[in-house]
């Protein structure tokens, strides 16, 4: 029955595959190709059919110039769309890698596959594994990147690429290792990997730039396949990595960096809102990508928000030094303007990972959210962002029993989740900020029950120079865990950050709403 599921599953997914690799139902050559007389999307797909060092907007007529520069530029690798074989193939050639890897190199237990185990894990039903929380909840969502980039990279869309996402991911659970199938990998490295795999190839894009030569070509070239290794192994393939051009072939969305580098402190006791502890250094990276509030047809992460903290030093004995990796991207959305009101309402994704002293959250998340921007006077604005979403799969654990299986510290669940940043961001001076997120989950695998989590944490920040802000954080992380079988969990923790933060503002995306 199983493997009647898979089958129903894959044959759903594979029409939108196919469906991207039909030819147009128009084709031109230069001879005979007129733009004078053809249609904007007969231009586009003329543009996107010459070869690398052909399709520049430069050598195109003028009446071909005159539509937009993002249509010709939103994906060059779409120029030459690759037959449906190629990512299949990329996809089966990366996990015999990581089999070969497994077997040969790391000789991990769960590498030695064989046809025996390849009948028993079709025949048998599917586990909630026991991995470590963050191979489930980090590790595997990056092995996703790579199946979903090995379309993406070859002309695919972000839609069309997904199910090589999942088809990837399948294909690995049941034949990549001995142990049984997993249910969670099927969920979480397909979904999170598209994501994470959408937003790696979005930055790499804005490193490339195929006009350059030399040291700085080297360099970006390096850069991007360090970002995105199957990119850069299928630009080597497709005779990109050399390719020079006279015009800027890639989309040039705008991107703001924000670096936060400072004292981490530890309060020691619970209930705590400041108190004896001690110090680790922190370091923390954001990535703003995109033009949230200008009116266009929005694609699946054209607007993202990717971060990642950091926390280094002894005084923390229990959580990692990863303290979080959050994110969140618009899918579907639309954008408004009443007066000095902007808005931009949306579907969006959402990636949770919390590693803290008192619970560890892994979250996937799909929901509604929208983004405001009130200009209060010159230079002055309030930025607002709100969601409501829901959580088809998340780990959790609240650090003190196992669950009733003794295998894992941590609990499968689904549920509910909102969150709310707000910011007052006075000219380049000053910003004062609100957040706060709260997840509802319920438990479906492991001790029964419910958890609620609360995280809280106003910033404010101080230019000192002209990109060189000082800053103060609060954090304020609530659990309350109620079980069925075992006494209610309930435990708040607190933390400050003090820290240099440094912005890069692209001109184009105006405004600190970082």
């Amino acid at each position: 029955m199983k493997l009647l599921y898979t089958f129903i599953f894959l044959m759903l997914t594979l029409p939108a595959v196919h469906a991207g690799t039909l030819p147009d139902s128009i084709s031109f050559t230069p001879d005979t190709f007129n733009p004078d007389l053809s249609s904007k999307k007969q231009v586009v797909s003329y543009f996107h059919k010459l070869p690398a060092s052909q399709n520049q907007i430069s050598a195109l007529p003028e009446t071909a110039k005159n539509y937009s520069s993002f249509s010709l530029k939103a994906n060059p690798d779409q120029s030459q769309r690759a037959p449906l074989w190629k990512p299949v193939a990329e996809v089966a050639a990366l996990n015999v890698l990581f089999m070969g890897f497994n077997r040969y190199v790391a000789k991990a237990e769960y590498g030695y596959v064989t046809t025996d185990t390849w009948k028993r894990n079709l025949t048998t039903r599917p586990e909630w594994d026991t991995d470590f929380f963050g191979i489930n909840f980090i590790g595997h969502p990056y092995q996703g990147t790579l199946y979903f980039n090995a379309a993406r990279t070859q002309g695919y869309s972000y839609w069309q690429s997904l199910p090589f996402a999942v088809g990837g991911s399948l294909t690995w659970e049941y034949f990549g290792e001995n142990t049984l199938p997993s249910y969670n990998d099927m969920i979480y490295t397909p979904l999170n990997g598209a994501a994470l795999g959408e937003i790696l190839y979005r930055i790499s894009t804005k490193v490339l730039d195929d006009r350059t030569t030399g040291k700085e070509r080297a360099l970006r070239e390096i850069a991007a396949g360090v970002i995105n290794p199957v990119r850069g192994f299928n630009r080597l393939l497709q005779g990109r990595t050399f390719a020079v051009t006279t015009e800027q072939l890639y989309e040039e969305e705008p991107v703001n960096l924000t670096l936060f580098a400072g004292v981490h402190r530890f309060n020691a006791h619970e209930n705590e809102v400041f108190g004896d502890g001690g110090n680790n250094g922190m370091l923390s990276l954001q990535l703003d990508y995109g033009r949230p509030f200008e009116e266009k047809k929005r694609q699946p992460f054209d607007f993202f928000r990717l971060r990642t903290e950091f926390s280094i030093g002894k005084a923390d004995t229990i959580g990692s030094s990863i303290n979080n990796v959050t994110g969140y991207g618009i899918l579907a959305g639309h954008n408004l303007n009443v007066g000095k009101l902007a808005l931009l309402t949306g579907a969006f994704q959402y990636y949770d990972f919390w590693n803290t002293r008192n619970f560890e959250l892994g979250a996937l998340g799909f929901g509604g959210g929208i983004f405001s921007k009130y200009e209060v006077g010159k230079r002055t604005n309030i930025y607002t962002n709100a969601h409501l979403g829901v959580i088809p799969l998340a780990g959790n654990s609240t650090r003190s029993a196992p669950d009733s299986l003794g295998l894992r510290d941590y609990i499968y669940a689904t549920g509910l989740q909102g969150k709310i940043e707000s910011t007052l961001a006075l000219s380049d001076y000053a910003t004062l900020a609100l957040v706060y997120y709260h997840f509802w989950l319920n438990t479906f695998d492991g001790l029964e029950g419910t958890n609620s989590i609360g995280i809280f944490r106003p910033r404010v920040t101080f230019r000192v120079f002209k990109n060189t802000s000082i800053g103060y954080e609060h954090f304020g992380y609530t659990t309350n865990r109620k079980l069925d079988a075992f006494p209610d969990q309930h435990s708040v923790v607190t933390e400050q950050k003090v820290f240099l933060q440094f912005f890069w503002e692209a001109p184009e995306r105006r405004g600190r709403y970082n």
